[in-house]
């Protein structure tokens, strides 16, 4: 398989994704496959979060998401990255992004799915803005945030 990506609105069927992928690379030696998945935080900063609205621009979140699956294989020697990250607008509970990585050894594929996150979280054109009870708020790669509406006004609200 080598590196599969995707910007999709729909979930994701895990049980046989997993079970697929791993018989495809077990004849290769391989016996790790490991899993991230994120999903929505119902409270943020006390405040009861709705909704997480995540907006893409796919072409390029494509290419990005590919090249930083290509990039772990090469690092790290893993067999496969599968970068799987939702758009639209998803509730507390919901996954948001997926990354699965598969390696001769666990050690290798804990390290690589880590640096994948890692990477995605702050390059790939994926926007999200928390709606919460409190606001809405622009959500950095960093964690930071930034409320809506002061931004147009000149001012940032973290």
């Amino acid at each position: 398989m080598g590196v599969k990506v995707g910007v999709i609105k729909d979930d994701v069927e895990l049980d046989s994704t997993l079970k697929a992928l791993a018989r495809q690379v077990a004849g290769k030696g391989c016996g790790a496959l490991v899993m991230f998945m994120g999903f929505v935080k119902g409270v943020v900063d006390g405040s009861a979060v709705k909704e997480l609205v995540y907006e893409a621009h796919e072409s390029y979140a494509l290419e990005k998401l590919r090249e930083i699956g290509e990039w772990a294989i090469k690092e790290f020697g893993v067999e496969d990255v599968v970068i799987l990250h939702r758009v639209g607008a998803l509730r507390p509970g919901d996954p948001t992004v997926y990354v699965i990585v598969t390696a001769v050894t666990r050690g290798k594929a804990f390290e690589a799915a880590a640096q994948v996150l890692e990477r995605v979280k702050h390059e790939a054109p994926i926007y999200k803005l928390e709606v919460r009870e409190d606001g809405e708020y622009w959500v950095l790669g960093d964690g930071r945030r930034l409320r809506r509406g002061n931004v147009e006004g000149g001012g940032a609200e973290a």
